[in-house]
């Protein structure tokens, strides 16, 4: 892999490789967003128009929204061809500094910048090289956080390498075929994951089956927590959940936790203790609404407000799994409500009947479960663990490939 680009430096370019500006390979645009107000610019639109919340697709193949002609007209965006590279100059959260490129002639808004190449650079060798200076393109912009960010200057100036077509030309199908191999590997670990939903469900439906049938309320009960903030957070301490990490890090089951809190706080908040399933008791969506960790370390745990200890006598990761399948999904949208925030209705958790099958049945179900959820979820193990490999394999290479001996300058 790398005696070929070795053998085409030695060819092309043997006392190092040419570097200049962005600007002088590339033309840079920024886009603009019709009013959002006025439907005639935006109702039955057939003008692809990306937002920056869609620069973290990285290939653009449609957008989530269309402009019609007359917002077209109307606004100062232009449309960009294929294979352009596009960056967001602003964003919420990490958006600044990332990459993507078009696959289609779209237009975009004004916080992404659109570099359309020239004859020197290929726009694909340029996406893959800006990949790898996200890091780069944060530092030097303006402001911290959500605030402040990148503009056409910058951009205009950041210096990148400029090897050969040919060299360009090679590493690109390199890396093109690592970004097809983890396609690949997604789309399988996407099937799998259907597969898995599908037996979980079917699994625990009990359909036809002579069993018992009970409410939460009736099998448990539920502690409320409070007082837990994440300003609250320490490097060591007494182990705790918060409920917005329920459904950010962790998966069906931990025995361990992120965040830890002082011996003395600790002293004042409700705890979970091993077998209790933490819920989340907010959330910005239904289907992370009310999802559920089983704590299964040996120690108590503290809990955050918005969230409850479930404590009960069966088998806890059947109940966990219980409160994953689609049965559960419907039950929440009967009773989730608000709009930016989602809650259950008051008193509704406890009404959620379930399947009370003997404890060994419970048991054998969960080993069932246990290896799929493994397979699908554990980074350790199964598909995840092939893509996380095959994607440090990729970064490797591509931290190679991309990193150049400067032409040198003769005094």
């Amino acid at each position: 892999m790398m005696s070929k680009i070795e053998e085409l430096i030695a060819q092309y370019c043997p006392d190092g490789v040419k570097f200049g500006t962005i600007g002088t390979v590339a033309s840079c645009y920024a886009g603009a967003t019709p009013k959002t107000g006025v439907l005639e610019f935006w109702e039955g639109g057939t003008i692809p128009w990306m937002s920056s919340g869609e620069v973290n697709k990285g290939f653009v193949y449609d957008t989530e929204k269309k402009i019609t002609q007359l917002g077209y007209e109307k606004s100062s965006t232009k449309i960009v061809p294929s294979n352009t590279v596009v960056i967001a100059l602003a964003g919420q959260g990490k958006t600044r500094g990332m990459v993507a490129l078009t696959k289609i002639s779209l237009c975009t808004n004004q916080s992404l910048c659109s570099i359309i190449s020239k004859e020197t650079i290929k726009s694909e060798f340029l996406y893959y090289f800006l990949k790898t200076q996200y890091k780069k393109l944060r530092d030097i912009s303006s402001g911290d956080g959500t605030r402040g960010g990148l503009n056409l200057q910058m951009i205009r100036e950041f210096l990148i390498p400029i090897p050969p077509l040919p060299i360009q030309k090679e590493i690109v199908n390199i890396l093109d075929k690592f970004t097809a191999l983890e396609a690949e590997l997604e789309a399988e670990l996407e099937a799998r994951k259907r597969q898995y939903e599908y037996y979980r469900n079917e699994l625990l439906s009990f359909e036809g089956k002579e069993v018992a049938w009970k409410t939460l309320g009736e099998i448990g009960e539920f502690i409320r927590g409070s007082g837990l903030q994440k300003t609250d957070f320490r490097e060591s301490g007494v182990g705790c959940i918060h409920y917005g990490q329920i459904y950010t890090y962790y998966g069906t089951s931990a025995t361990e936790t992120k965040s830890f809190v002082s011996e003395e706080l600790a002293m004042k908040l409700r705890k979970a203790k091993k077998g209790d399933l933490v819920i989340a008791g907010v959330s910005e969506n239904i289907e992370d609404v009310c999802k559920a960790v089983v704590w299964l370390g040996d120690e108590e745990i503290c809990i955050s407000g918005d969230s409850w200890a479930f404590r009960h006598n069966q088998n806890p990761k059947f109940i966990g799994y219980l409160l994953q399948t689609d049965r559960f999904l419907e039950f929440k949208k009967k009773y989730a409500q608000g709009a930016k925030v989602t809650r259950l209705r008051s008193g509704s958790l406890p009404t959620f009947i379930v399947p009370i099958p003997p404890l060994e049945d419970q048991e054998c179900i969960v080993a069932i479960l246990d290896k799929f959820d493994a397979l699908v979820n554990d980074i350790s193990v199964g598909l995840p663990a092939e893509i996380t490999a095959r994607r440090q394999q990729y970064e490797y290479y591509r931290g190679k490939l991309l990193t150049f001996e400067p032409l040198a300058v003769a005094q």
